[in-house]
C-alpha cells in the first residue's frame, strides 16, 4: 500500500487525504518529518505520524483504519455525538483524532483558521451553534492545557469567550496533565471538562477522566502504565526492535502498549503520576521532576510552569522551576520560589525541592503545544 505525505499542516488538505485513506479508497497519509520513510506500508494502514516527542527522538507510529475509527466511536459512545472544534494542529494525533470523529459522524469539522487566540475560539465556537430536526446540536472540542488557561484569563474580561467555553458539551482536555487549579477555574467558569490520557500508540485519548473507553483495558505493572485494546498502534514504521520493545504480547495472546509513564489504580480509577523516565539523580537521590511539577503547579502564579532539570555542581543535578512572566503573580521570584520549595518538601521532602526559579518571555512549545522540555533545558543551562 502506497505510502504519500501531506505537505504543510493545512487541516483541510489532511481532512481530504485523511477521508481517502478511513474510506480505503486513498493511500495512507504520512504526516510529519517523512521524508526518509518508505513508500509503501502494509495494507490497513491509513496514517503515519511521525513526532520526535518532547525526547527528541523521532519516531514513525503507523495507525490503522481500524484502531483510528474505533477510537472515534469509543468517544462518542462516552461523550456522545455531535459536531467538532479543530483547534490543535492536525498533523498531531490529537488534532486528527477530531478529523477522524468529524468524519466517522459525517460532519464537517468546524476549524479555527490562522493562530489561536480567544477571540478566534470564541467566533469559531459560536458560529456552531445550530439545530436540527428541533434539538441543539451538541458540540466538541480539544484543547491542551496552556489553550485552556489561556481561555480562562481572558474569559474574565471577555464574555464571548466565556460563552464560548460553556457552549460546547465536553471540552476534553489532554497532551499533558491538567492542573487542579485550572480544572477548578474551568468548572466554575461553567465549561465542561474531560480529562484525556493517551498517546500516538493509543490513536490519542484512551482514558477519560481515569476510565478506560469502551474495549480498552488498562494495567500497572511495576509501576508502569500498560494499555491494550482495539485502538493500539501497529508499531513503529522501519523499526521492528523498536516495535517488539514496546508492543508486547502476554501469555493468553493480549497485545499491551507499554507507555512508559508511571501510574497506579485508585478506586478504579487511573492516575498517572508522570514519566518513569522523568528522574533526575539529585545528591544521590532519585526525584521524579514530574511529581516535583504537580505540586509547584498548585502555587499560584506557578500553573502552567515546567520543571526541568538541569547539572548542579553540588548534587549532580537539581530542578529548576521556568514560567512564563506574563503568568507569574506580581510576588518577587524569590517569595514565590520558597512558596514552591516548602510546597514540594511537604509533598514529597526536602531533598526534592528546586532549586530556582527563572522566569522567561516565553515558554518554547512543540507544534502540539507540549513543552518543550529539551529546549526549555538547554535554555535553562545556558543561562549558567
Amino acid at each position: 500500500m502506497k505510502l504519500e505525505p501531506v505537505i504543510g499542516d493545512d487541516p483541510r488538505d489532511i481532512l481530504r487525504a485523511l477521508k481517502s485513506a478511513l474510506h480505503g479508497a486513498g493511500p495512507a497519509l504520512g504526516l510529519g518529518a517523512v521524508s526518509t520513510l518508505p513508500a509503501q506500508v502494509r495494507p490497513g494502514t491509513a496514517v503515519v505520524v511521525t513526532t520526535s516527542g518532547s525526547s527528541g527522538i523521532p519516531k514513525s507510529v503507523v495507525l490503522s483504519r481500524d484502531a483510528l475509527i474505533a477510537s472515534a466511536l469509543a468517544t462518542a459512545d462516552r461523550v456522545g455525538e455531535g459536531a467538532w472544534l479543530l483547534t490543535l494542529p492536525a498533523s498531531y494525533v490529537a488534532g486528527m483524532q477530531v478529523l477522524v470523529r468529524s468524519i466517522v459522524a459525517d460532519r464537517e469539522p468546524a476549524i479555527l483558521s490562522g493562530s489561536f487566540t480567544p477571540q478566534a475560539f470564541a467566533a469559531a465556537a459560536l458560529m456552531m451553534v445550530s439545530t436540527e430536526r428541533g434539538e441543539r446540536i451538541p458540540t466538541f472540542t480539544s484543547l491542551v492545557p496552556a489553550q485552556l488557561t489561556r481561555l480562562l484569563d481572558c474569559a474574565q474580561q471577555d464574555t464571548a469567550v466565556l460563552a464560548a467555553l460553556r457552549s460546547f458539551q465536553t471540552i476534553l482536555v489532554g497532551g499533558q496533565a491538567l492542573p487542579a487549579a485550572v480544572l477548578e477555574r474551568a468548572e466554575s467558569a461553567g465549561a465542561r471538562i474531560v480529562r484525556t490520557y493517551g498517546s500516538t500508540e493509543t490513536s490519542g485519548g484512551c482514558v477519560y477522566d481515569g476510565a478506560p473507553l469502551r474495549g480498552v483495558s488498562i494495567r500497572i505493572i511495576d509501576g508502569e502504565v500498560q494499555v491494550a485494546g482495539p485502538t493500539l498502534a501497529e508499531g513503529y514504521l522501519g523499526d521492528p526492535d523498536m516495535t517488539d520493545a514496546v508492543f508486547r504480547r502476554s501469555a493468553d495472546g493480549t497485545r499491551w502498549y507499554l507507555t512508559g509513564d508511571a501510574g497506579l489504580i485508585e478506586d478504579d480509577r487511573l492516575r498517572v503520576r508522570g514519566r518513569i523516565d522523568n528522574v533526575i539523580v539529585s545528591g544521590g537521590v532519585n526525584i521524579s521532576l514530574d511529581r516535583v511539577e504537580r505540586v509547584v503547579r498548585s502555587i499560584p502564579g506557578l500553573e502552567s510552569a515546567v520543571v526541568v532539570g538541569v547539572p548542579d555542581p553540588r548534587w549532580g543535578e537539581a530542578s529548576v522551576i521556568v514560567v512564563r512572566r506574563g503568568e507569574a503573580l506580581r510576588r518577587s521570584e524569590s517569595i514565590q520560589l520558597e512558596e514552591a520549595r516548602e510546597a514540594v518538601a511537604g509533598a514529597i521532602g526536602p531533598h526534592a525541592r528546586p532549586a530556582r526559579l527563572v522566569l522567561v518571555d516565553d515558554l518554547d512549545t512543540l507544534p502540539s503545544g507540549k513543552p518543550d522540555r529539551e529546549a526549555i533545558r538547554s535554555a535553562v543551562t545556558s543561562l549558567r
